[in-house]
């Protein structure tokens, strides 16, 4: 079942065997109005939070017993989404920052240069490979201090990446050359890939947008799952990951059997 699916989250993520699932890595709506392709990113307060219950509910069930969850979120919901992972009973494991020095510029508050990241696991026993994103520590390399872990230390849980701003090359565009207005700095989830999966597992995002987590799983010899409900960025995603169109097939999200 492994590939881009045309379709609503909650249709395809029923399709998907419980416990398959190695790695959650999602940037879904914030519910902020922003200009999706098909979606509505305006719910009711209320309506927005059960929608996250749904959607969640699934990822859990999916997510094998050493499975994690990452989540990326708006300031507005953050702690809504982190109380319902507690609520359905997932295991936090951090609550990570990732720090953008090119904000949000604002008029009548401080400029947002920051989102929310909740990391959660299923169980006490889940996958973190500390090898695989250790960097450079002044202790070692400033102060030359022996004492120092010489591959590295472990990040701390404020991620100093950049946006994805809409002048970057890096921006991918459709066939119009409209942009996706939320694209995921690759950097971001190639990190929870490299500390929470293993090469030859499966990734899922159930909000594909413009293809980050998908590509970057790719790339890092990852099995995928993603979907979306515009059929538009499922095809930006499917020509991003293998660069011809029609190289990727795009499936639907009703079961074999509906055809």
């Amino acid at each position: 079942m492994e590939g881009i699916y045309f379709g609503n989250c909650l249709d395809v993520m029923k399709r998907i065997d419980s416990g398959t699932v190695n790695l959650v890595a999602t940037d879904p709506p914030f519910n902020i109005g922003y200009s999706y392709d098909l979606y509505k990113d305006k719910k009711g307060y209320t309506e927005y939070k059960n929608w996250c219950t749904e959607w969640l509910l699934e990822c859990k069930r999916v997510l094998a017993p050493n499975g994690s969850i990452y989540v990326c979120i708006g300031q507005e919901y953050a702690a809504e989404l982190n109380v319902i992972l507690k609520e359905i009973g997932m295991i936090q494991r951090g609550w990570i920052i990732w720090k953008y020095g090119f904000g949000v510029a604002c008029k009548k508050k401080f400029q947002r240069c920051h989102t929310h990241i909740h990391w959660f696991s299923k169980s006490q026993d889940y996958v973190f490979n500390a090898d695989e994103i250790r960097v450079p520590s002044d202790r070692l390399l400033k102060y030359k201090d022996k004492r120092a872990d010489p591959r590295g230390k472990i990040p701390s849980d404020v991620w100093d990446f950049p946006r994805v701003c809409g002048t970057f090359k890096e921006r991918i565009k459709d066939e119009t050359g409209t942009v996706h207005p939320c694209q995921m700095n690759a950097s971001v989830i190639e990190r929870m890939i490299r500390v929470s999966s293993f090469v030859g597992d499966l990734v899922l995002d159930p909000f594909c947008g413009s293809g980050t987590t998908a590509s970057t799983a790719h790339l890092l010899g990852r099995r995928f799952i993603t979907c979306d409900v515009s059929e538009s960025y499922c095809q930006v995603a499917a020509n991003r990951i293998l660069g011809d169109k029609n190289s990727y097939k795009i499936c639907p999200s009703k079961s074999d059997k509906d055809g």
